[in-house]
């Protein structure tokens, strides 16, 4: 009896190694099989999309934050409860790991919220197509404020940005140009940060126009024309000035001055030009 019983014993040891063995060898197997698929996933993963325009800007994150904090701290102190990192966030979300041509408005209403700010009145002044001088004058002249002068400008002026649904969710590359799709992150940025600028104008508003150009200063496919002009409020504005600005040359004009800075040879820039003798 004694030895029967040690022999069943021995049975079950064995039995239970092998099963043991089994288990480890099912369980290596396991891990070599998902470690094969997860390399075979890797290398078929998505690409990142290619567009036309130049991609996301470099360090964006800083950047925005440096803008932002630079805007409320020094600038605009009377702004100082801005949540710059909420605003950082919000504008993130707003495009990481999506479609850059299947943008929302929805997508940016956060952020439209967290950055909006009063304009006072008599102090907006719009633009179209001289974007150089008329920063250059807002500069100068702190009298009036464009949409670039206020946080959500200032921030995104010159810089761009757009997602990707492949990793790391930001295309550094490229991003889309408008031809290529309207509902890109930068075009439907702008769009609604101008008509938020137009809808808070009031009393009396300017507009900086280029008279030199051939197709005519006033151009319904701009942002002025198509989104800016119609979102002012009749109630609120009590009467819009525009000044038709020529390049030097061309007939006297409230920026003379600047412009001059840049052709100080020019003949309407001599201080006696009209006294010269022959």
């Amino acid at each position: 009896m004694p030895l029967q019983h040690s022999s069943a014993r021995t049975w079950q040891r064995t039995v239970l190694l092998v099963g043991i063995v089994v288990l480890l060898v099912s369980l290596v197997v396991a891990v070599i099989l998902a470690s094969v698929l997860t390399q075979g996933k890797q290398e078929i993963s998505p690409k990142m999309l290619k567009w036309k325009d130049r991609g996301t800007t470099r360090n964006l994150q800083e950047v925005i934050l440096g803008r932002c904090y630079s805007y409320v701290m020094a600038r605009h102190p009377e702004l100082g409860d801005k949540d710059c990192l909420k605003i950082w966030e919000s504008l993130k979300h707003a495009f990481i790991y999506k479609n850059p041509c299947n943008i929302t408005t929805e997508d940016y209403q956060p952020l439209m919220e967290l950055a909006s700010h009063p304009t006072p009145c008599n102090k907006s002044l719009f633009w179209s197509k001289t974007n150089d001088l008329v920063h250059r004058y807002t500069k100068s002249n702190h009298n009036f404020l464009t949409l670039e002068d206020t946080l959500l400008g200032y921030m995104a002026d010159r810089v761009s940005w757009c997602g990707d649904p492949s990793f790391p969710g930001i295309n550094y590359e490229s991003c889309p140009k408008r031809s290529e799709c309207e509902s890109n992150p930068n075009s439907v940025f702008w769009k609604m940060a101008s008509k938020m600028f137009a809808e808070a104008a009031c009393g009396v508003v300017q507009v900086m126009l280029n008279g030199s150009i051939e197709a005519g200063a006033f151009r319904s496919s701009s942002i002025f024309g198509s989104i800016e002009i119609s979102n002012l409020n009749p109630d609120k504005v009590s009467a819009v000035q525009i000044w038709l600005m020529h390049d030097i040359g061309g007939p006297q004009r409230p920026v003379q001055l600047l412009q001059c800075v840049n052709n100080p040879d020019h003949t309407d820039c001599r201080l006696c030009s009209s006294m010269e003798t022959p």
